[in-house]
């Protein structure tokens, strides 16, 4: 074991005379190196500790409900985790290059090599691109609910580069931020539930309107639903909308808070079926008449 390790040190000495270093150099680059990755992780702690202040900063203590403030507040301590930990690797990486070598003509080339590269990258340098302004005019942050490239879903995770978004159907879609050319933000600011229900031809039409202006009113003053309601936003019968084949269609539309609009048109529809059964009012279905005949003449 010791003639191993001696052999060993005589190896290293000869390899320092080799590259004309002694001992004491050594031990300098070495501290050097240390230094400039202790910085480097002390860097990313710092990251971290931005990134957990600004999550609390926006943090409204309402479990609940997540405010657009709590959003735009995680999406943006995510991109500080993910674009710092990659430049503080990155410098840390130069600076321990420009130890052994001289790295500005190792700069220059990389930059003439990176001009080369960016010609056959244009869409990620648009993806890029497209990703800052994204984040910049706020377009959409994790947690809305968005349609993106015909896709519609969950924001899960928002860079620079694509937005990820999961689907109804717990499909994951990643799209590039450069093919998005419309967003569609459902759950920005309020919501709207729009829910048509149809009545039979026969239904008293007053009565029916009645009917679910009560309905809905209910609804908004329930004191399990009603935080859900928009502050202010009473329900609004909007009317009949349209005259079906078989049915008179009637139109109500409730203001909700972001997100609640699916959840609270499925509780309404629930309560209206009760009630219209309770009142008597049919809510019609497609029927057909079948007409038979046997062949014989008449008489």
């Amino acid at each position: 074991m010791m003639a191993a390790l001696q052999a060993w040190l005589e190896s290293v000495e000869e390899l320092l005379r080799f590259l004309k270093l002694d001992t004491g150099e050594v031990v300098r680059i070495g501290l050097r190196v240390l230094v400039i990755w202790l910085l480097a992780w002390v860097g990313l702690r710092a990251l971290a500790v931005v990134a957990r202040r600004i999550v609390r900063s926006v943090d409204d203590g309402d479990d609940t409900v997540l405010s657009h403030r709590e959003k735009r507040g995680q999406t943006v301590a995510a991109l500080i985790r993910s674009v710092g930990r990659v430049l503080v690797f990155l410098i840390a990486l130069l600076l321990t290059l420009n130890i052994f070598i001289e790295i500005g003509p190792l700069l220059a080339g990389a930059g003439v090599a990176g001009l080369a590269i960016s010609f056959g990258a244009q869409s990620l340098v648009k993806d890029l691109i497209a990703g800052f302004f994204i984040l910049f005019e706020d377009q959409f942050t994790v947690g809305d609910n968005v349609e993106l490239a015909g896709k519609s879903g969950k924001v899960e995770r928002l860079t620079l580069r694509a937005a990820v978004i999961r689907d109804l159907d717990g499909v994951l879609h990643t799209i590039p931020n450069g093919s998005i050319q419309m967003v569609s933000n459902k759950t920005r600011g309020w919501s709207r539930s729009v829910i048509e229900v149809g009545v039979a031809y026969a239904t008293d039409v007053d009565q029916a309107l009645s009917v679910f202006r009560d309905e809905s009113l209910a609804l908004a003053r329930d004191p399990e639903w009603k935080s859900l309601v928009e502050e202010g936003g009473e329900p609004d019968v909007l009317g009949i909308e349209r005259l079906d084949d078989s049915a008179v269609v009637i139109r109500v539309a409730i203001r909700v808070t972001p997100g609640n609009q699916w959840k609270v048109a499925r509780e309404f529809r629930r309560r209206i079926k009760k009630r219209l059964d309770r009142e008597g009012i049919e809510i019609p279905f497609p029927q057909r008449t079948v007409h038979l005949r046997d062949g014989r003449p008449a008489g």
